[in-house]
């Protein structure tokens, strides 16, 4: 049962539908769109991945606008073909997040069942004011009852930017704080409200995702969704922020709660830890509750799961890794290199960072087998796990600065590219220039959700670190 609410649009379409609903004229004007859904633990999204914009005779404009019967049948048709739900849009000429008119309630309500029994699919509604600000919801039924209006707590638009209209009443702009003066005055104090408001997921909670989670509670974020599986050992502990030697055998996700709340200036703070891996039917679905991701894991399986939601659920991932170096025993050199996934940007997989073969590898268990890992070279990548805390601490803070362009563009600037440091020579590149592969099944899934695969199933690493972590009770 799905408590909360939420819309996602590619900013592409988004575009589409906007350029037929924001007249010059400031008359209302209607379309319909199919959307797929997204199921988190408790969130259910619709990623709108089309519109069907009208064509001649499907609808009057009369200073606002109505459809014919045979509009709605062709929509219906579409969706019913694509296995995906309606969605029925119109403007307002006001700004800001829009309420309903009796008016606009009725017309939502007599597409509702038809629109529910043909798909399957609730009937979602969207507005959009000509200021560019979406609202949206869903129309539910629960058998023997009328159908009913569920307000979304968010409408996001994911491309180069990730843009955010917020339901005020049902997810308040937090107060303002003195302590928060100087932050805002970098940013603003609407980009600050649409920051703290995000719900932010860390995968991974060790040297890197632990600094993140700093970063993010001094900011005033709210609502964090942590997730690992994994417990404290005493070679974590040159590295992780806020882990000292009594919290060996403890949780990493319970120290990062901890430490966020200790650091936290946000007036309140919403936290949820989820002892899973993002391969695992629990985390995985945790993970889609976020507006945002932050991959901070070192193996390839994680990663295309990731990138997977970063395309197919409109989840924008901010990914970084560290390589360190040797030769002939000696430390010659670092590399970590981070980069935003999502739409318009390249994804995970065509940039390198990770390769299906690694991902099959992981999931037969072979990296968690010992007499596999025995056969490798010492300097094959699957052995390559030194890090510090500064390299730790300086991706992290790149990662987060990633995060700020996305959602707030301040300076001009919402995507860096890929970044990379080098430690010898000491100079950070950037490349803005990749795009995706022609062949990319990623970039051809865009909010498509789990339709056509879901990536959830065994993870042998964490049968591995649950075995180790009874041994320890």
């Amino acid at each position: 049962m799905h408590n909360t609410f939420s819309i996602a649009i590619p900013d592409t379409v988004n575009k589409t539908l906007q350029n037929h609903l924001i007249r010059d004229d400031y008359e209302e004007d209607l379309c319909f769109a199919l959307w797929t859904p997204s199921e988190g633990a408790n969130r259910l999204t619709a990623l709108i991945n089309s519109a069907i914009l009208p064509l001649e005779g499907d609808r009057q404009r009369h200073g606002n606008a109505s459809f014919n019967q045979q509009y709605f049948e062709r929509v219906c048709h579409l969706a019913m073909k694509e296995n995906c739900g309606v969605a029925f849009l119109h403007s307002h000429p006001g700004s800001g997040w829009q309420s309903m008119s009796r008016d606009d309630v009725n017309a939502e309500l007599r597409l509702a069942g038809a629109a529910m029994g043909l798909t399957d699919l609730p009937l979602v509604g969207l507005t959009v004011g000509h200021d560019g600000t979406w609202s949206g919801r869903f129309w539910t039924h629960i058998e023997g009852k009328e159908y009913q209006r569920q307000w979304c707590d968010s409408v996001r638009v994911v491309g180069e930017q990730l843009e955010v209209s917020f339901a005020d009443l049902m997810v308040p702009k937090p107060a303002f704080r003195e302590l928060f003066k100087r932050t805002v005055t970098v940013w603003g104090t609407d980009n600050h409200a649409t920051l703290a408001r995000l719900r932010v997921g860390i995968v991974g909670l060790g040297s890197v995702g632990s600094l993140v989670a700093e970063n993010l509670s001094r900011m005033g974020f709210q609502n964090f969704v942590l997730l690992d599986f994994d417990e404290i050992q005493p070679h974590n502990l040159d590295r992780l922020h806020g882990a000292t030697s009594n919290d060996i055998g403890k949780l990493k996700i319970e120290i990062a709660e901890r430490e966020i709340r200790e650091s936290s200036t946000a007036a309140t703070v919403e936290i949820k830890r989820v002892p899973y891996s993002i391969a695992e039917k629990e985390g995985y679905e945790e993970a889609l509750n976020c507006d945002v991701l932050f991959s901070c894991v070192d193996r390839p399986r994680p990663r295309s799961i990731l990138n997977h939601f970063a395309y197919s659920h409109l989840i924008p991932v901010i990914d970084g890794g560290i390589a360190v170096r040797f030769k002939k025993g000696d430390f010659s050199g670092v590399d970590w290199q981070l980069q935003t996934v999502g739409p318009t940007r390249p994804c995970l997989s065509c940039l390198g960072v990770f390769n299906t073969g690694d991902v099959s590898t992981e999931i037969e268990g072979k990296l968690d087998d010992p007499t596999y890992l025995q056969g490798l070279s010492d300097d094959h990548r699957f052995k390559r796990n030194e890090n510090v805390f500064p390299f730790s601490a300086n991706l992290a803070s790149l990662e987060v600065l990633q995060l700020v362009a996305l959602v707030t563009g301040i300076a001009g600037i919402t995507d860096f590219g890929v970044q990379r440091y080098r430690y010898n020579p000491g100079i950070l590149d950037i490349d803005t220039e990749q795009l995706c592969k022609t062949d990319c099944d990623f970039a051809k899934l865009i909010a498509r959700g789990d339709k056509h695969f879901s990536l959830f199933g065994i993870d042998f690493g964490v049968k591995k670190a649950r075995e180790r972590q009874k041994k320890n009770i």
